[in-house]
């Protein structure tokens, strides 16, 4: 379906506007043309009166009618809720149904149904239950689980339809159980148990305890729940998906040894089931910490880029790491006095300022302060610990397993750093802006964002690391360089060249990185995939 091009503020002038087009048309006989206008109106404000009234003027008319709002693809969503509005109004309510439930899926916000004829009483005895229950599980597929309470409204008609087909097919079990499943996301739960457990009595069936289950999930009555889903699994044994639907469920229970149990036994029928195999490297990750379950599951989902639900699991347990799904706030001393001082309106003489700091800060932490505040040079560093952070990797830290690092993009004169690397071109500028407000879901989501970037030089990744570019709507004073979104462009050029390795320079192409800690010595290492 296509949607309206154009908009504007106020979507009832919009909508007046094109019934005023389609009422000149209309009076010159042009009826295909008033049909379109009366399309768009529809779109601008499904439930405006004067909209219904030309419609059912074009419905009536002897060259009206359906024929008036073809679904020719691309179809128009306007021209489907018309015909649907048509359809009803000469007596194919069951048809009309459909296109409304079709433009629902596609445009969830609209108030599609909030119209007379869909809460009707007398529309249920003229519907299908058969029908109209797979109408209600295509359009509770298509919604979140919860929907958002603001979003709630537009669905309404559809529930009360629900509602009413199920006080008049009382024993029809596939539309109590499917009405189930779109009361639960709506957030109507206690609603929805009841719908379910009516559905398991007249009916018993898979569907119906699985909809029993999700409802007392719902309201987090985990034992409740694993009692329904076990009845469910006497309907169909070899479901993988329910095995891992009951160990998820043991696992928000607070019972995640018995969780894990049940994934693993649906992993000893298909080692690679698509529900099971993300569950339990989540699990395990859960139970012990260890990284590498992470990365298989990354390895696994590269191999099986469309499985959403192994996204989900990795993306949910990234989110919670640093650097894995998003990066950790500055946290050295200059960034806190500059936080400090931002927060009272900055200071009156910014010229005047001066900080001492008793070690060596990053440069990129001196450019921040630096540069928010309008400063060359207000910072003094007094002496120079060690480990000698101005020092090579290798020279620190001479026992550990790294040898000649060549190149570097900071330079030192006494304790003042300053960029090695040559500012990086507006290209690049322009590419990493672009990246730099995206917070990646996990790692593999992000390299594959990275790519965006491989076709850049090396010199300018580089100087991109040393050059942070602000976005030119950021005003000056307000965001330092070393804010979170200079900071994100600078893990997203890294992420692309690359960490200079021991004796190697930066790789040019595109690849991400897992920090792991080695099972006996501690040592660090990378995993790296390309």
């Amino acid at each position: 379906m296509t949607d309206p091009s154009e908009g504007m503020a106020d979507p009832r002038l919009q909508a007046q506007g094109e019934l005023s087009m389609a009422r000149l048309a209309l009076d010159d006989g042009e009826l295909r043309h008033a049909a379109d206008h009366v399309a768009r109106a529809l779109v601008y404000d499904p439930v405006l009166p004067e909209t219904h009234e030309l419609l059912a003027a074009l419905a009536a008319h002897p060259r009206g009618g359906a024929d008036l709002f073809p679904l020719d693809q691309p179809v128009f969503l306007g021209t489907v809720v018309a015909r649907a509005h048509v359809l009803a109004a000469r007596g194919e309510p069951q048809q009309a149904l459909s296109l409304l439930v079709s433009a629902q899926c596609h445009e969830p916000g609209g108030a599609w149904a909030d119209v007379p004829w869909t809460r009707d009483p007398a529309l249920p005895a003229r519907l299908a239950p058969d029908d109209v229950s797979m109408l209600v599980m295509r359009l509770a597929s298509k919604l979140g689980d919860p929907v958002p309470e603001e979003e709630r409204p537009p669905l309404r008609p559809f529930c009360d339809l629900a509602r009413a087909m199920c006080q008049a097919y009382p024993g029809h079990g596939a539309m109590l159980w499917t009405s189930s499943i779109l009361m639960r996301r709506v957030g109507a739960t206690g609603e929805a148990i009841g719908l379910a457990a009516r559905a398991e009595s007249v009916e018993p069936s898979f569907h119906a305890a699985m909809a029993l289950g999700y409802a007392y999930r719902a309201e987090q009555r985990y034992q409740e729940a694993e009692q329904a889903w076990l009845r469910a699994l006497r309907f169909d044994p070899g479901n993988l998906a329910l095995h891992t639907d009951i160990g998820e469920l043991l696992a928000l229970a607070g019972r995640p040894a018995e969780g894990l149990a049940w994934v693993e036994r649906a992993l000893q029928q298909d080692p690679h089931d698509p529900s099971a195999f993300p569950t339990a490297c989540g699990m395990r990750f859960e139970r012990d910490g260890d990284l590498a379950h992470l990365v298989a599951l990354a390895d696994y989902l590269r191999e099986n880029p469309g499985n959403g639900h192994a996204d989900g699991v990795l993306t949910h347990h990234s989110q919670r790491m640093y650097w894995l799904g998003h990066i950790p706030s500055p946290s050295e001393a200059v960034i806190n006095v500059l936080r400090q001082v931002l927060a009272d309106d900055g200071p009156q003489d910014p010229g005047g300022i001066a900080l001492t700091v008793s070690a060596p800060e990053p440069p990129s932490a001196l450019m921040a302060f630096a540069a928010s505040l309008g400063v060359s040079d207000g910072v003094t560093i007094t002496e120079v610990p060690e480990p000698d952070a101005r020092r090579p990797v290798p020279e620190v830290f001479a026992d550990g397993p790294v040898r000649a690092v060549r190149g570097g993009v900071w330079v030192y004169e006494g304790t003042a750093a300053r960029p090695a690397v040559a500012p990086p071109s507006q290209a690049a500028v322009q590419a990493v802006l672009g990246l730099a407000g995206h917070r990646w879901r996990h790692l593999p989501a992000a390299y594959d964002d990275a790519v965006r970037l491989s076709g850049l030089g090396l010199g300018d990744l580089l100087g991109l690391l040393v050059h942070p570019p602000v976005p030119d709507e950021v005003p000056a004073g307000t965001a330092p360089t070393g804010s979170a979104r200079c900071r994100r462009g600078r893990a997203w050029a890294s992420r692309t060249t690359g960490p200079t390795s021991p004796g190697t320079s930066p790789s040019a192409g595109p690849c991400w990185w897992i920090w792991r800690t080695g099972p006996r010595t501690g040592c660090r290492r990378w995993r790296s995939r390309r």
